[in-house]
């Protein structure tokens, strides 16, 4: 079982082991080399007239420095701790992303959803995997593959209708943010859950649909 007070507590509380001053690259080999995590690089962030604005060149950008870089960005995921290094190496600000679909899809909610949800889960005595908190108000809640095309059916089963909630499933082709991954001056991706060797292995989304449900019905 997990404490919620102790993941929601604070920034400090939650930073996952070694992360406090270690370099994005440094974190990106981590996730490869201990979580056996794909990585990529995304866009960074670059000062212009004392302005953080996104590599992309987009002014407008939804995303400042935490989205692909390129198209085949896919193709370009690696889960080799050395390869990553020599891709952050190239670019050492860039962002880490992580690719859904393979070795874990996400379940992304509203962050009152969330923050709700977790404390569910709590008195369900459910074990979770990891769970990150983004800058843009979403938690992402790291599940087994396959979320993505279970989920539809797993709501419609609880009585809601899959276009009525703001719960979506991130899998194949698409990626989540990894901390310490930062959204322009709107702050980094953090985690609420952070990794641990206690849930190396992800639930499946079947396990935490209800209280996710239960959450994003109460959020409308």
């Amino acid at each position: 079982m997990f404490s919620v007070e102790e993941t929601i507590a604070g920034t400090e509380a939650v930073q996952i082991p070694k992360q406090r001053g270690e370099s994005l690259l440094e974190t990106a080999v981590r996730y490869a080399e201990e979580r056996h995590w794909d990585v990529f690089p995304g866009t960074w962030l670059e000062a212009v007239d004392g302005v953080q604005r996104c590599s992309c060149g987009d002014t407008a950008c939804a995303a400042p420095g935490a989205h692909p870089s390129r198209e085949d960005w896919a193709t370009q995921a690696t889960g080799s701790a050395t390869v990553a290094r020599r891709m952050w190496q190239k670019h050492p600000t860039a962002s880490i992303l992580l690719p859904t679909g393979r070795t874990f899809d996400a379940i992304s909610v509203a962050e009152t959803a969330g923050f709700l949800a977790l404390a569910r889960m709590e008195r369900m005595e459910l074990t979770l995997g990891p769970v990150t908190l983004t800058p843009d108000r979403r938690m992402h809640f790291f599940v087994l593959p396959g979320a993505s095309v279970k989920l539809p059916e797993l709501v419609r089963k609880l009585g809601w209708t899959p276009s009525s909630l703001d719960l979506v499933a991130l899998g194949e082709g698409a990626y989540v943010a990894a901390p310490p991954t930062r959204f322009g001056s709107s702050g980094a991706v953090q985690w609420a859950c952070r990794p641990t060797p206690a849930n190396r292995w992800l639930p499946d989304a079947e396990e935490l649909i209800s209280p996710l449900a239960y959450a994003c019905g109460r959020d409308r």
